[in-house]
């Protein structure tokens, strides 16, 4: 039975951007809020952006299955939905063909609303796209059919006038579109980073040293940003201390804090050293080691970590377009950042090694695409 009205809420994502890729899509009816229809599926390696408008097309096809003829389409990537409002240009030539696509599905309907939601208030799609990135990931997601690559292609071809058969990837231009910096900032030294012990939520202060740390790290920040438009930080002392050194080298703005920038939480561990760990919880510590998704006792895993500081970069990106900000963090949500920007493995997290008042930096470009320029420079850090 066909139905008038629906929302449709679509959500798209990759492990790594580009990475192990997936959407998620559901179709509601808008009074009662049942679920009409689901879609997932694992897209392989793909970007951030077009797993999304994956998603959103999925969404499409569903309504129109069901027979709708108004449609409010709700998704938490900004980027889509300023795009298919006609707002934002449309300049990577990846995702031409997949707007075309979506576009041409608006068509069939009588009316067709898209709108922004935060992505607390889009965790059922949510779940079914990192459910199919998990899928992607694990190699289990079905390789396309030859026809539908073929669709594909030739779709790229009409819209960029480009073949992807000839033309390497890696060769692709960057967007006109300028990249928001983020200046990823480890915090200086503590006593129990010299001790070389866990340190998450207690709010340890910078050593003298870690404060003179901190003023090299500022001085090499301006020399690298002639502009800074924002210094964000974890709300713990030994953060905020160093962002305060920072802002005070780049114009003074207002140091911000961000709860989700915080360390992870050590739990049982917080303050001990690793082998004091090993002795006192060898098969947690061993369990913890193996997967991400586990945690310390009475703590956080890294799958968590990894969520929130997620989410505070994807603030970042939209709150400033083309502009820099330095970000003033702990060992554990840098690390994060760098292996999901890097499209790494989990391993990744126990082999790079970060020091105190360290710098990393990466460009996020509008199209999801993301450049790593530099990791753990100390180079400020030799007379300190």
């Amino acid at each position: 039975m066909a139905v008038r009205a629906v929302v449709i809420e679509a959500d798209g994502g990759s492990r790594g951007n580009p990475g192990p890729a997936g959407y998620g899509a559901v179709v509601r009816d808008p009074e009662t809020g049942e679920v009409l229809a689901e879609r997932s599926e694992s897209i392989g390696t793909a970007t951030n952006n077009v797993a999304e408008y994956r998603g959103l097309i999925a969404g499409l096809e569903a309504a129109a299955e069901l027979g709708a003829s108004e449609v409010e389409a709700r998704m938490d990537s900004k980027l889509v939905v300023e795009q298919m409002c006609g707002r934002w240009q449309i300049k990577h030539p990846g995702l031409r063909p997949l707007a075309a696509q979506a576009a041409g599905l608006v068509s069939r309907f009588a009316a067709v609303r898209f709108t922004w939601i935060p992505r607390e208030h889009n965790r059922h799609a949510d779940a079914l796209a990192n459910a199919a990135m998990d899928a992607a990931a694990s190699g289990a997601a079905p390789a396309a059919a030859p026809a539908e690559v073929e669709a594909r292609e030739a779709a790229v071809v009409r819209a960029t006038g480009t073949d992807p058969a000839t033309t390497p990837a890696s060769w692709e231009p960057r967007p006109t579109e300028e990249a928001t910096r983020l200046i990823l900032v480890r915090h200086g030294e503590t006593e129990r980073t010299v001790q070389k012990r866990y340190s998450g939520r207690g709010d340890v202060p910078l050593t003298e040293r870690g404060r003179a740390q901190a003023r090299a790290t500022a001085a090499r920040v301006a020399a690298l940003a002639p502009s800074v438009a924002a210094v964000v930080s974890s709300p713990l002392s030994r953060c905020t201390a160093t962002a305060e050194a920072v802002a005070a080298q780049v114009g003074n703005p207002p140091v911000r804090t961000d709860d989700d920038l915080i360390e992870c939480d050590f739990g049982a561990w917080e303050g001990h050293t690793f082998a004091e760990v090993r002795e006192g919880w060898a098969a947690e510590l061993d369990a913890w080691l193996a997967s991400t998704r586990v945690a310390p006792p009475k703590g956080e895993s890294f799958v968590t970590v990894a969520e929130r500081t997620g989410r505070a970069v994807d603030r970042l990106r939209s709150a400033y377009p083309g502009e820099t900000v330095v970000v003033v963090s702990h060992v554990s949500p840098i690390k994060l950042v760098l292996r999901d920007a890097l499209a790494a493995g989990d391993a990744f997290l126990h082999r790079l090694y970060l020091d105190t008042a360290g710098i990393s930096v990466l460009d996020l470009y509008p199209d999801g695409g993301v450049a790593v320029r530099s990791v753990n420079d100390t180079s400020h850090l030799t007379d300190v």
